[in-house]
């Protein structure tokens, strides 16, 4: 938990109360390697903080090896199907724990009632809020301006270790090329 409270505090410190208030509503959640956290269907219920491992967005289709990878979180990293949050309603996509993964979540209602009792909770909401809406924005942004092979050089330069940690089908899918594509391109730069 108390790099979820560092985390934080790079942009606000937060009182020994109110972080009492809000640590007290977080619930230690932990999946195995490609369980599914949230499916298709189901209204997302939690804000969560990645302790450890690694979490998948993706739109699932009938052939497995067509699901649509849209996004990644890491640790020390909020993940959540944010628009199902906020609007209480069933979520288009699937979340998927990539590795095993342990996550520190809080609530829907809890959440509530920690904005209505701090001024932590109303930060800690908007860190969470704005971090998922920039990741989406640059995504759509790279997906419009770049080709798939900048897509590639950018994600890799962004986050060096991605390539170890997770398997080239999703990178592709995340890219918007297919396996073989990617895998030219791998060639073409190496």
């Amino acid at each position: 938990m108390k790099n979820i409270r560092d985390y934080i505090e790079k942009t606000v410190v937060i009182s020994d109360e109110d972080w009492q208030l809000f640590s007290s509503k977080l619930k230690n959640r932990v999946f195995k390697k490609k369980s599914i956290i949230l499916d298709v269907g189901e209204t997302e219920n939690y804000i969560s903080f990645i302790e450890s491992g690694i979490a998948r967005f993706l739109i699932p289709k009938e052939d497995k090896d067509k699901d649509i990878t849209f996004g990644f979180c890491f640790k020390n990293e909020f993940v959540s199907a944010y628009d199902s949050f906020l609007t209480r309603k069933p979520s288009l996509y699937r979340l998927q724990a990539l590795s095993d993964i342990s996550m520190w979540s809080i609530s829907y209602s809890d959440l509530q009632e920690v904005y209505a009792k701090s001024f932590a909770g109303n930060v800690i909401g908007r860190l969470s809020s704005e971090r998922l809406f920039l990741i989406k924005s640059k995504r759509e942004q790279s997906l419009l301006n770049h080709t798939a092979e900048e897509r590639y050089l950018k994600l890799f330069t962004e986050r060096p270790n991605l390539i170890k940690e997770i398997p080239l089908k999703y990178v592709a899918s995340y890219i918007g090329v297919t396996a073989q594509a990617l895998s030219r391109i791998r060639k073409r730069i190496s």
